[in-house]
């Protein structure tokens, strides 16, 4: 690794790994103050093999680690390396140099990480981090803060306010509709285009509200993007932003060119190894892991409900607090209060419908066997009833 020694910012560089677990999309590089210990660390994200770390404190001995990502997950991050930025007595004298201190140090190669270490942290893990983002020369900057939680947007007295203060309103004249792709609970969804002044146009997906909608719709439908706006992780679907100021209505998000993932294991039949596999379940649990941290319960965790990119990375996805849970009544079961998806959901929810992180893990259980089977159905051909009954015996 080479680095650039400044007052307040240190430039990183570095060579990709000869053999990587895949194609490397980003790296990820955590740094903290050494006398901190990590207790309060930020994190810069690149898809490129340097960065600029600024905002530091002058004479300030800062610890720097770097992982990289694929579609197999995050590999473990690489040695500590111990950098110094100058004093501000010296940092005139030597700002001019233009020779850089150079450091050799490896970068780890993101691999399969065993699955029981990360449903463990998921379920246990409960360190609160919240974000803010920044650009820089096209690269994302991810600082965290042990602070910030999930804010439920139903808190608000005025919904509209929970929009706008977590979803950004883009003009829909930068948004061009293609073809559509699928419907939703309020409306189509569509694929597209988002083309943002100074940037690249990049493909995305369009929720769109459907003509005649009432004001509960309206706020039904921009709740999830109230929900969506909050969170920022590789494995949980990005929120572009949202139209309210035109017709139609619309949150606009990633697109994710494989759907959602039962779907996708079902039409590729036997044709992953189970490093992929594992990969996948993987990328999974550390999307549900940074949501269990922020605090958030997503409720409804299953295969239909994460979507694929094509680097075959998994993202988390469907926020919505009123969701449709499948056409198929074989799909659901109906209890007082309404209907949950009976065959992914835990003993304590469908009983006393508590839902937690602990009853997301044992959701995400069943999605590891959706997974493995290649889109199965969970349970066969047990009826919900018969099912129900065998969860709650052996809950």
């Amino acid at each position: 690794m080479k680095e650039k020694v400044l007052q307040r910012s240190v430039e990183l560089s570095w060579q990709e790994p000869e053999h990587p677990n895949g194609v490397i999309t980003e790296y990820e590089i955590k740094y903290y103050e050494k006398d901190q210990r990590e207790r309060s660390y930020s994190t810069v994200k690149t898809r490129s093999t340097s960065a600029s770390i600024n905002n530091l404190k002058p004479g300030t001995v800062y610890v720097f680690q770097i992982r990289a990502f694929t579609a197999a997950g995050y590999g473990s991050y690489s040695p500590r390396l111990d950098v110094a930025t100058l004093e501000e007595a010296t940092a005139t004298a030597v700002s001019s140099e233009q020779n850089p201190v150079i450091i050799i140090a490896v970068v780890a190669v993101a691999g399969t990480i065993i699955l029981v270490f990360m449903v463990f942290g998921f379920i246990i893990g409960r360190r609160h981090c919240g974000y803010s983002k920044a650009d820089q020369e096209g690269d994302e900057e991810l600082y965290f803060h042990c602070t910030k939680t999930y804010i439920d947007p139903e808190t608000y007295e005025d919904p509209n306010r929970a929009v706008h203060q977590f979803a950004k309103e883009l003009d829909a004249s930068c948004i061009k509709i293609e073809r559509v792709i699928g419907a939703g609970e309020f409306g189509e969804v569509c694929s597209g285009r988002l083309k943002l002044p100074g940037k690249r146009d990049v493909a995305v997906a369009i929720k769109t509200l459907k003509v005649g909608f009432t004001e509960k719709q309206r706020r039904d439908f921009l709740c999830e993007a109230s929900i969506m706006g909050q969170f920022d992780h590789p494995n949980v679907v990005h929120l572009e932003g949202v139209v309210t100021r035109g017709k139609p209505v619309m949150i606009v998000i990633e697109y994710m060119e494989n759907g959602a993932l039962d779907a996708f294991l079902r039409k590729h039949d036997g044709q992953f190894t189970i490093i992929q596999l594992v990969g996948m379940l993987r990328g999974i649990a550390a999307g549900m892991r940074y949501l269990a941290d922020m605090g958030y319960v997503h409720r409804d965790l299953a295969a239909r409900n994460i979507l694929v990119n094509s680097n075959l990375v998994c993202k988390v996805s469907d926020f919505g607090l009123s969701r449709v849970i499948e056409d198929d009544p074989e799909a659901v079961y109906t209890t007082t209060g309404g209907k949950i998806p009976v065959r992914w959901t835990a003993p304590e929810a469908i009983q006393y419908r508590k839902f937690t992180s602990a009853s997301d893990v044992w959701s995400y259980g069943i999605v590891m066997w959706e997974v493995m089977s290649y889109g199965e159905r969970p349970y066969w051909d047990m009826s919900n009833q018969d099912e129900t009954l065998t969860v709650l015996s052996f809950g």
